[in-house]
């Protein structure tokens, strides 16, 4: 059974009255804070959880039916989805920045190199002057292959033609 104070909540939900808002931050902002900080351990997502968890019952006010559950029921049930999909984002955008400080990308392994074909640059200046031309301009001018073509008014078909064949000589350098 629901208490006096539920009832005019709902009410106020159910005709959009914004006091509603108030009167559900005032009885059970601290409650669904404890629950929330309980998922996330982080005060700041916490606080950021519960703003949001309250935004979302406004908006959704008016979906809330007595008959399946209780007020709080329904209320927890938000700042406890809220608070998951809060720590969740927050998890993945920790993830996915790069961590340069336990990075490897600036450990070579010169044992393994063969040091006779480090130089590109050197390799490419032993191919043909035509070949050389489109892949100075592709790989070290860095244009694009249509920009390539308009610079050095060669047709786009002739660009891709002697790269391919270019990167096929260098194989041979790379890969013998």
């Amino acid at each position: 059974m629901s208490t006096s104070l539920e009832q005019h909540i709902v009410k106020l939900l159910e005709n959009g009255d914004k006091q509603a808002l108030n009167l559900l931050y005032e009885n059970y902002a601290d409650s669904l804070y404890g629950v929330i900080l309980k998922i996330t351990r982080n005060e700041e997502i916490a606080q950021d959880a519960l703003q949001e968890s309250f935004v979302k019952i406004w908006k959704n006010s008016k979906r809330y039916d007595s008959s399946k559950a209780k007020l709080f029921t329904w209320l927890y049930r938000i700042a406890k989805n809220t608070a998951i999909d809060k720590l969740r984002s927050f998890n993945n955008r920790f993830e996915k920045e790069v961590q340069i400080d336990k990075s490897n990308v600036y450990i070579l392994p010169t044992q393994n190199l063969n040091q006779d074909v480090i130089d590109l640059r050197e390799h490419v200046g032993r191919l043909d002057n035509k070949y050389q031309i489109v892949l100075n301009a592709l790989f070290f001018e860095g244009l694009t292959q249509q920009e390539a073509s308009e610079e050095l008014d060669i047709p786009l078909g002739t660009i891709k033609s002697r790269l391919k064949i270019g990167l096929r000589e260098l194989k041979k350098v790379y890969d013998p």
